[in-house]
This record gives structure tokens, sequence and C-alpha cells, in this order.
């Protein structure tokens, strides 16, 4: 008797949270990427869609008044699994489907730990205009290997945030590959947390201040708070070594 065929498991957006849904109201789309595993071929963990839940509410309801929806990007894996990148393949699918959803209108790319490091790989997705990268798990390399790109960042937007404290991914990474992503676009900055550890809770406020005001900034072409377009504007060091510290929210509002 012949066996059946294995289904072949795809990705998928969650739930949209925001605009009503409707093509006619959605001007603008963020999806969230969340973290993972080195390897690994299970599902996607449900606690790690939980932890991106409570940003794309926060940007959707922020956002609500200029038609901005988002999803959370259900991955094929749990694991980014070597040279495979699966999530990187599900993050650049996922924009494929906003746009067969919601026609021509910007995305931004906001990952956390492996999700951080999928959304600035698939930022050369010709629908997305910029890249939030929080705690970006990053690999360490050596001159005998071939570090992540950075070509596909350019005409993007991009910030980086990263905790001074973090034990899970290596702050010192993300700054060096802020450092060679600024030399190819200059629009990209990083800001660090100081004393925050890799989930960013300490300053959690902050970070959705700071996190909102870049996504709204740069999807809607709203003026970036003066934190963030000094962030922008500023040369290596400073650019990506901006301290982002208590009651530094109070500073991002318009």
């Amino acid at each position: 008797m012949a066996q059946d065929a294995v289904p072949v498991r795809g990705a998928r957006l969650g739930r949209p949270v925001g605009a009503t849904g409707a093509r006619e109201t959605v001007q603008g789309v963020v999806l969230l990427l969340p973290g993972g595993e080195p390897v690994s071929t299970r599902r996607q963990s449900p606690i790690t869609t939980a932890t991106a839940r409570p940003l794309a509410r926060r940007l959707a309801r922020e956002g609500r008044g200029e038609g901005l929806i988002a999803h959370v990007v259900h991955y094929r894996y749990r694991g980014w699994n070597g040279a495979s990148a699966h999530p990187v393949e599900d993050a650049r699918w996922a924009a494929d489907e906003a746009v067969r959803r919601y026609g021509d209108v910007p995305v931004c790319l906001a990952g956390t730990d492996m999700g951080a490091r999928a959304a600035l790989h698939a930022a050369g997705h010709p629908a997305v205009n910029s890249v939030l990268a929080l705690a970006p798990w990053l690999p360490e390399w050596t001159a005998r290997d071939k570090p992540d790109p950075v070509k596909q960042l350019s005409g993007r937007t991009v910030l980086l945030v990263h905790g001074t404290n973090d034990a899970r991914t290596e702050p010192e990474l993300s700054y060096r590959l802020a450092e060679r992503a600024k030399k190819v676009n200059r629009d990209v900055c990083r800001f660090e947390v100081h004393t925050d550890g890799h989930g960013l809770a300490g300053h959690r406020a902050e970070v959705l201040a700071l996190a909102t005001d870049f996504v709204l900034g740069s999807l809607f072409g709203r003026g970036f708070s003066r934190p963030v377009a000094d962030a922008l504007a500023a040369p290596p060091p400073l650019g990506l070594r901006m301290p982002l510290a208590a009651g530094f929210g109070a500073a991002l509002r318009h």
C-alpha cells in the first residue's frame, strides 16, 4: 500500500492587528519576526509568537489613523538551520503575501533575536522600506568566514537596538554589522540600552516608544523624533552607539 505523502509545511501570517484589513484601508504593513533557535526543524514555539504580539498591538494602535496593519509571521521551522536560512525565506514570503493582500504599500520588517537577523537578510525585498532589529542574533565570524551581507540594506531605513548586558546575543556583533551597513547606507542607526538584557524588559517603555517612532516615521514619512533623527544623521561611532536610558521615552514624543 502506498504511503500518504507528508504535507509540506508552509509559513503563514498571523491574524491581522490594526486597520480593518480591507485592502483600501491599509496604507502600511509591519511584519513581526519572532526569535527562534540556531538549529531546529520543530514547529515555531508559541511562546516566541506570543512575545511578538505586544509590539504588534502597540504599533497597530499608534498607527491606526494612518492605516497600519501588523502581522506576526509564523515560520515553517523554529530554527535558522545553517545555509537553509529558513526564516529568511519565510520573511520574503511574508512580504510577498503582504503585497498580494494589500497592494503596493510599504513594509517594515521588525524582528527580535533570530527574527532580527532574518529581517536584515530579507530587507532586499522590493516592498520593504525599513528594518527594525531588536537584540539581533548574529554569528561570530573571522577573516576566513563570510560575514552576514549588508548590501541588501541599501535604500532602506534601518534601526538596531541592543541591551549592553545581553547574555544571549552579543551586542558587539550588532555594532560591527551596523558599522559595515553604514558604509553602504547612511540611513542606519543603532541604540544601546545600558544595563538591559536580551528581552529589553528593563527599559520596556523606552524601547516601545523608540520602535513606534521609527516604524511610523519610516512607513508614513512622519518626521522622526529628534533622538532618532540625530542618530540617523550622526557618523560612526556616535550614530551606532546612541544610548537609550530611563526616561528617554519622553524625548521621543513629537
